[in-house]
């Protein structure tokens, strides 16, 4: 298999980029991934032409098939492929392909395939990639598969890359959005819990995407500072709410997310129907409070035809 090198790569190469994952998972871990994705973009499942991926589907195809069960409940003909680097994964999963439901080898480069009626390669509005890069020790091998990946979105199309606890019950991903000039940009942070095990903000750190996780280590460091803030807000919204009857760590969890926005001045998404939900998303747009734009930037790729 081929490793992450620089941003230059053969988009058009057969060899998978990327390393074997340990590919256990459980089901439904990533129902609250899929669900997020209902609610925050799901015009980008609503094409019966372009394809949702989900990379590294691991030992079983189940994340895939959960996936589309979800999804085609809202578009019945939307066309998915489950990719792993593993083929002895692929060929067992065959055995649930049809006519939109694809298994493919691959890594961080996507099987793409031309489409025979058409004429036309195909193209993909949405990638989702969990667990996939816990096991990368670098930030940079992290960023250049953003990068790898990105390149096979469409305009305005979304990589959600992060990474979840074993059961899904807490995980951080990038949204990470092609831009019109073919650029990519992390457009938030988006930080899930079901409240299940009770809340604690630290335990988010656990699971921080790998371009995140090793930039905790002060206040030079943007994350390192929104953790910070988020810790102290969520007690000084616990102090003000102690005396109010009936009060659980879900308002709480959704009182702190608005003191975040209105009083620390952070983008933060405050629409009731993520809070209560568990989705806390910090937007990063560029030159909001807080937001580093070289971390949430990339260098466009060049590719390499054959």
């Amino acid at each position: 298999m081929m490793s992450l090198n620089p941003i230059s790569f053969n988009k058009y190469s057969k060899t998978a980029i990327g390393i074997e994952t340990r590919g256990k998972t459980t089901q439904n871990r990533l129902r609250r991934v899929d669900n997020f994705i209902l609610m925050y973009c799901p015009y980008l499942i609503m094409s019966e032409e372009h394809f949702y991926v989900d990379l590294g589907f691991g030992h079983t195809p189940i994340t895939t098939l959960e996936s589309a069960k979800r999804f085609r409940h809202y578009n019945a003909q939307l066309p998915i492929i489950g990719t792993e680097i593993d083929n002895k994964r692929v060929r067992k999963a065959q055995q649930f392909a049809d006519d939109i439901t694809y298994f493919r080898q691959g890594g961080f480069n996507l099987p793409l395939q031309i489409n025979t009626t058409t004429g036309q390669t195909e193209t993909v509005n949405l990638i989702r990639a969990f667990n996939v890069l816990r096991q990368y020790d670098l930030e940079s091998d992290c960023r250049t598969s953003h990068v790898v990946m990105g390149n096979y979105l469409n305009i305005n199309g979304i990589l959600i890359e992060g990474t979840s606890d074993p059961f899904g019950r807490i995980w951080v991903a990038n949204i990470i959005r092609k831009q019109i000039d073919h650029s990519l940009l992390i457009e938030a942070l988006v930080f899930s819990t079901n409240f299940r095990d009770g809340f604690n903000i630290a335990s988010f750190q656990e699971v921080l995407p790998k371009n995140f996780i090793h930039r905790m280590t002060g206040p030079n460091e943007m994350i390192y500072n929104f953790f910070e803030d988020w810790k102290i807000s969520y007690e000084q919204v616990g102090k003000s709410m102690k005396d109010v009857f009936g009060i659980g760590i879900r308002q709480q969890f959704i009182v702190t997310a608005e003191h975040l926005a209105q009083e620390y001045g952070y983008n933060i998404i405050t629409q009731k129907k993520f809070l209560k939900n568990g989705f806390l998303i910090w937007q990063l747009k560029p030159g909001s409070k807080g937001v580093d734009l070289n971390q949430i930037t990339y260098q466009i790729a060049t590719h390499k035809k054959k």
